[in-house]
């Protein structure tokens, strides 16, 4: 994969996210505030002042999650992002994540 191509996939993955929080938040589902600033996405929860912060490292054509359970790297693999470390995917543990910081079970797909 080219780096173009990484920069266009990984983008349309921040969308993504931050449109089911968006959603989510519409929906009194959980109570967050998204900001974005280049290719880092940072998702603040309001009730606890908590942050996960989603961004691409294009050198290393990955995505960067960092939330209170810890810091995670995900490359895509068959068209997904999948972590390196465990084989999850993105969207599964950040809905894992959201959910134990926002205090609501949510599901980002």
């Amino acid at each position: 994969m080219g780096e173009s191509e990484f920069l266009a996939q990984a983008e349309a993955a921040l969308d993504a996210i931050e449109a089911a929080l968006d959603r989510l938040n519409d929906e009194d589902v959980v109570d967050v505030e998204c900001s974005r600033s280049g290719n880092v996405l940072e998702i603040e929860f309001l009730d606890n002042g908590s942050k996960i912060i989603v961004n691409s490292q294009a050198a290393m054509k990955e995505l960067w999650v960092a939330s209170r359970s810890g810091g995670y790297h995900y490359k895509q693999v068959d068209g997904q992002w999948i972590n390196g470390r465990d084989n999850t995917e993105l969207y599964a543990s950040l809905s894992e994540m959201v959910s134990a910081q926002g205090g609501a079970k949510v599901q980002l797909r």
